[in-house]
């Protein structure tokens, strides 16, 4: 009899847990989000590839999660911090800026929104302990992973609130960073400007260039591309004055529809378009086109209603994010309106790269890695405050965040830590059921990754 009763625990668990899955995937992807059944199925097998790559394609389900979890290092909702909203150990990478400058940064904008730096944090940490899991590390040496991270973080945003460092210009290149990331900075000085252009297109025997068609690149219907070229106009009209140049720079050359997307833009439509850039064929560009939504925080953190009255176009809304983000931002940063449906536009680097598991051999190169991006998360929440835009954030972030932890660090990083550890495991759980319904439900199987480097 106590047996049965211990099934009937253990399975009101699970069956409970599993109706909060499909109710939270259901209203997303299919009511909000609308994916149709096929751009599910691709959601949802990239989802079941590892447990990590299930955490990056439902930050919606860590929003549901978190926003109920009672926290004692909150900013008040009249102080909040300009977030980057889907914070994790893929999300930032090394590129080029408009100096020429190779530098290492958060590179993804589509979730910014207005609300606690902790959920940042939170999500960055728990990302850390499901990486560090991923490479077999014990319960010990993930929490002291997710501590190094933290406390470079506190570190960083202390300096700034101490004037020692100032947000607006500090940025991260070869000069101020070390072990994986400074190689991959050094790594990426050895690329070619235009090996973007030779990969993705070719010049014919009349010298013109176009795209060259594969999976992941096709070609636009007529009715499409004409859309996208009446609206190209406005595009030009929101770029920077100081970085807009002559009409025949943004001269439309050729037109591709982008497949094989990021596991949270499935169901949204990207282009590449090549412009003629200079006048030389070697001097063309390829710039992306994204459609973006509401971003995934909006639906669960304080509504924020001079938020929405100043960013009501949600591709104003990610560019904004990058603008206040970053120091010198991509110069082609700019919006437009397709059959009602919002875009943003930026520069396809030919610089771009990630710190991948496999480039962190030992724990030291990880922890190395962690810190810069602890600093990094502490420059974009410090930097996006009233110094740039007064009528949304007139008071300063590190102020606010310091502030809220207080003098007691050591008690903020345990909570951090314990909250992080504790939703990994979740994540773990989640994945196992989630496998189970796409296997069963949706008839989706797909092969996991495999491990690809364990630090020792």
């Amino acid at each position: 009899m106590e047996n049965n009763w211990l099934t009937k625990v253990r399975d009101t668990r699970t069956m409970l847990r599993q109706h909060v899955l499909e109710t939270i995937l259901h209203q997303m992807d299919d009511e909000v989000i609308g994916l149709d059944l096929e751009q599910k199925r691709e959601k949802y097998r990239q989802m079941m590839e590892s447990p990590f790559r299930f955490y990056r394609g439902s930050a919606y389900l860590f929003y549901y999660d978190m926003t109920k979890i009672p926290f004692s290092y909150h900013t008040p909702e009249d102080k909040s911090t300009w977030i980057q909203g889907d914070l994790h150990f893929e999300n930032f990478g090394a590129f080029q800026n408009e100096q020429g400058d190779l530098i290492f940064d958060v590179n993804d904008f589509d979730e910014g929104y207005i609300g606690s730096y902790l959920y940042d944090v939170l999500r960055m940490t728990v990302s850390i302990a499901l990486i560090c899991e991923t490479l077999e590390l014990s319960v010990e040496d993930q929490e002291k992973r997710i501590h190094t991270y933290i406390k470079s973080y506190y570190k960083q945003m202390k300096r700034f609130n101490n004037k020692k460092d100032d947000p607006v210009t500090l940025f991260f290149s070869k000069k101020n960073t070390e072990g994986p990331v400074r190689n991959i900075l050094k790594k990426l000085e050895k690329r070619k400007s235009n090996q973007l252009l030779e990969e993705l297109t070719v010049i014919n025997e009349h010298k013109q260039r176009s795209f060259v068609y594969s999976d992941e690149i096709q070609p636009v219907e007529h009715e499409e591309r004409s859309a996208l070229e009446q609206a190209w106009e406005n595009y030009i009209e929101t770029i920077d004055t100081e970085d807009r140049r002559n009409q025949e720079h943004y001269k439309i050359k050729d037109v591709v529809r982008k497949f094989g997307s990021g596991t949270a833009s499935i169901g949204l439509k990207r282009y590449y378009i090549l412009v003629e850039g200079g006048k030389d064929e070697f001097d063309d560009l390829v710039l992306e086109v994204k459609e973006v939504r509401s971003p995934i925080p909006s639906y669960f953190l304080p509504y924020h209603e001079p938020f929405w009255q100043k960013y009501e176009h949600q591709g104003e809304r990610v560019t904004t994010t990058q603008k206040m983000m970053h120091h010198l931002e991509d110069p082609y940063l700019g919006y437009m309106t397709i059959d009602g449906k919002y875009f943003y536009v930026r520069e396809r680097s030919p610089y771009k790269k990630k710190v991948k598991t496999k480039h962190v051999p030992t724990i030291e190169k990880l922890d190395s890695t962690l810190e810069i991006m602890g600093e990094i998360t502490a420059k974009i929440h410090a930097r996006a405050d009233g110094d740039v835009q007064r009528e949304l954030l007139d008071y300063h972030s590190e102020k606010e965040i310091i502030r809220a932890i207080g003098d007691e660090f050591e008690t903020f990083c345990t909570q951090v830590t314990f909250i992080s550890m504790t939703y990994k495991k979740q994540v773990i759980e989640d994945y196992a059921l989630f496998c189970k319904w796409c296997t069963e439900k949706l008839d989706i199987h797909v092969e996991k990754e495999e491990e690809q480097l364990t630090p020792q």
